[in-house]
Order: structure tokens, then sequence, then C-alpha cells
């Protein structure tokens, strides 16, 4: 079998951290074994759905470079792709169903449902559907629709069945109905529900693997029997570990990081969160890695069955932290000047000699694109230095030796080779270490002792401007 496979969200509202994920490895899993990625957007509920949403769905997605060969916009030979325009299939396999007795209509509200599922609680029973409209006559149906009541068509489980699976991470997994509900296939309206039409586009899409969550495990049961009820062949499912937090709990909207707006706007590089998402929860000998290195080197033949797995912000910000530094510099500049601009106007209107000079003098200390603010101010505006604070870093004796030093040699500043070599002789003799006496004038320059070199720094600044900042200091 051809392996297909598909990233099916929902237009309700933004992409978080677990749909970057399950779209990550569906890509990778297609990639690998020369497949096929499709993107299919499951917008039926009309209720929920936002067409900004879709659209941002498809900009994420491009943003973390996972190419889809199906999907909208691009079509493909099972098109269309948005669920809602899918209406005369779910139509058709439905007809089906109800000619085979494997449905029936269900006639209680909302209200009602809620009330049965609230007793059997109270009795300590699972909520769960009693069945009660498959016991009403033709007559009360017929009555029932000529009044225009409301109804959903049910599935009507076998609860003497047992239902297997077969899980890539997990190997065969086995259901017994009887502890699941009869479920609906339809809306009152008459759409079909995630459940239905999930089902019938995996089976006229030929989905052969089914990669998505472990909180869809009972979704898969339920499918599974809709699959043994038409006789078709079952894809192969892979249920992911739920991503939870350092605690244990599952991610959610309080937690840093579970947006991938908020990552991008947070200055973490599509890059790492592909790296880390790919990685976490799994064993790499080599933990950085490219998207194209990921698709030859992902162990799909060795997958993690644990239900859960933590996510690690500090983690992700290390990966980051290296994918800043090991992108080369048209890549990261591309990245990285929506920041400039947003901190540093002026920046708009700077020779590109300097920008590109600036951007790598600083990448190397970035753990965010975010911290452009701090990182690059010395450039923007010289730094407010005082004795205090550079008592934090060295003793009052060795600042007064590196300021007498500094003095001595600052007519000689414009010859950067001669005055970088002076100060380094001259502190030596004089008992001081390198990353003294550079980290002093490193001070003067930037308000930091750590950083750029100072002669890459004092040509980023400009001679008279450096000269200026020690002269004051």
């Amino acid at each position: 079998m051809n392996v297909r496979v598909r990233f099916a969200p929902s237009p309700t509202g933004f992409m978080h951290i677990g749909n970057v994920r399950v779209a990550l490895l569906n890509y990778l899993y297609a990639r690998q074994n020369g497949g096929t990625f499709i993107l299919r957007i499951e917008d039926t509920d009309a209720n929920r759905n936002l067409d900004v949403a879709r659209d941002r769905i498809i900009q994420d997605l491009k943003l973390l470079n996972l190419s889809f060969d199906e999907g909208p916009g691009i079509g493909g030979p099972y098109a269309p792709y948005l669920q809602s325009e899918r209406n005369e299939l779910y139509q058709k396999y439905l007809e089906q169903l109800i000619l085979n007795c494997k449905v029936y209509r269900c006639f209680c509200t909302a209200e009602e449902l809620e009330l049965k599922r609230e007793k059997q609680r109270a009795m300590g029973k699972p909520p769960r559907y009693d069945r009660t409209c498959t016991h009403l006559s033709d007559d009360k149906i017929k009555a029932k629709i000529a009044a225009n009541i409301p109804f959903v068509w049910r599935f009507r489980l076998n609860y003497d069945q047992l239902i297997t699976i077969n899980d890539m991470a997990k190997g065969p997994i086995h259901f017994e109905l009887k502890n699941f509900s009869d479920f609906p296939l339809t809306r009152q309206n008459g759409t079909a529900t995630f459940m239905f039409a999930n089902f019938v586009d995996d089976v006229e899409m030929k989905i052969s693997h089914v990669i998505r969550g472990e909180d869809h495990l009972s979704n898969t049961a339920l499918q599974a029997a809709l699959y043994d009820s038409c006789g078709l062949l079952m894809p192969r499912f892979w249920h992911l570990p739920i991503i939870c937090n350092k605690t244990g709990e599952k991610l959610s909207k309080r937690d840093f990081g579970f947006s991938l707006e908020d990552l991008v706007k947070a200055g973490y590089l599509p890059e790492a969160i592909v790296n880390y998402m790919a990685t976490v929860g799994m064993s790499f000998q080599q933990e950085l890695q490219s998207l194209d290195e990921l698709v030859k080197s992902y162990p799909f033949d060795h997958l993690n069955s644990a239900a859960a797995i933590r996510y690690d912000v500090e983690k992700l910000t290390w990966f980051n932290h290296k994918w800043i530094d090991r992108l080369e510099l048209p890549a990261l500049k591309k990245q990285i000047m929506p920041f400039f601009r947003d901190h540093f106007p002026q920046s708009t209107s700077m020779p590109k000699t300097i920008t590109d000079a600036l951007v790598m003098g600083i990448k190397a200390d970035l753990k965010t694109l975010q911290e452009v603010k701090e990182k690059a101010a010395f450039f923007f505006n010289a730094p407010k230095v005082t004795r205090k604070d550079l008592e934090a870093h060295m003793t009052l004796e060795k600042i007064n030796t590196a300021c007498a030093i500094i003095k001595t040699h600052l007519t000689s500043i414009h010859a950067i080779d001669a005055f970088v070599t002076a100060l380094k002789k001259d502190g030596q003799e004089q008992g001081l270490g390198i990353k003294d006496i550079f980290g002093a004038t490193r001070f003067f320059l930037t308000g930091n002792t750590q950083g750029i070199g100072i002669h890459q720094l004092i040509e980023l600044l400009g001679v008279d401007e450096a000269k200026k900042r020690l002269e004051k200091a």
C-alpha cells in the first residue's frame, strides 16, 4: 500500500504545539517512505469555523516548511479538501448504512441527554446513551418526523463485539464495544459529525496511516467499528503521547509555548521548533538536525509507546540558541530583522554592512530573537556605566589599572590592531588577565563585560564613537 497520511485540523482557533507535532510527524513519515502528505480541513461545524483560522493553518505549515502534496489551494485527486464541501459524499455513505440497518434516528434533545448522563453518574455508572430511541415504533417515528422534531442519526454498536486496531507504537489494541455508546453520525442540521466525516474521508482519500494524539484513542475505537461494519480495511494508527508541562499536567493555554504564534513572537525559530518537537520524547544520538536530516533519521521503527511526554521550554530554548548560531547570515537576517525594526526603528536606515556586522556580532549570545532588544541596545544607545557596576566583575584595583592602560593608549585607537595589542601587552605586564583588560574595555563600550571581540566592536561602533565612549568612561 502506498503511504498516504493526513493532517486534519479544525479551523477553530490558533495552531498549538500539539498540532505542530502531529503535522510534523505525518510529514516526516510521508517523506521518509516516499508517500503523500495531505492537508484536510475539518470544518463541518459551521458554528465554530473561522476562515481566518483556516488560512492561518496554511501559513503556519508554510512557516514550518511542512509542504503538503494535496490540500486546499493546490487540489489533488480526492478534492475538495474542505469537509464543508464534501456533504454529498457523507450522505452517500449514510444512505448505505441506513439501508443496512446500521443506524437509527435519535430524537433526544441535548437537555434530555445531559439529564440521562447526570442520573447515570449519580448511580455510579459510566455516562452513555441508553438507546431510548431504538424502542420507538414506526408510527411514533413517522409522527415525530411529521412534526419536524429534530433528530440525529446514531450508529448502532454491536455490544458483543471486540474490535482490534494495529498501533505503530503499542501494537494490537483491543476495544470491547460494550464499554462505548452508540454515537451520532450527523448533527440535527444534517451535517456530518467529526467522527463520521473523518472516517469517510480517510476511506475515500485512501489514508494508509492515521497519526494523531493519544486523546483520539476512544475516537479510533468507534471509527474502527465503522470500518468493520462497512467491511473496509483499516489504516494503521499511531497515537502520539500527550504533551504535558513540567509538572505532568496536560499542556494548556496557560502554559508558555502552547501556541505556535506565541513562540514565534517570542523569537523562536521555526527550525528550532521543528527540531525540538521531532526529538521530544525520543532518543537521538545527534539532537540538532534540520528537517531534511530528520526525514532520514527519524526512528519510526522504535516509537515511544508512553501515554505522555514532558514539554520543556528550557530545552526548546537550547535548540533555539543552537539554531540561531547555526543559521547562515541571509537566513538569520530574514527572521531577525522584524525584531530589530520593532525595538530599533532607526535600524531600517542602517547600511547593510553595519547591519550584517551587528547581527553576526550578537548572534552567538542570542537564545531567542527577542533578545536583540537587550543584546543590540549598546549599538543604538551608549551605555550608562558606573564604577559600582564594574565592581561586580572585578576589584577596584583592577578597575583603576585597566582605566589607566586604556587612557594611555586611547590616542592610538584609530590603529585598531595596535590599540588592542597594546591593551593586551600592558595588561599582562601590570598583572591583569586578558579577561580583565578586555572585559573592562568592553564594559565601557557596551555595558557588558562579555560579548563581541574588542576589534570587531570598535569597527562596528566606529572609531570615533568608540573613543568617545571610552573617554567618557
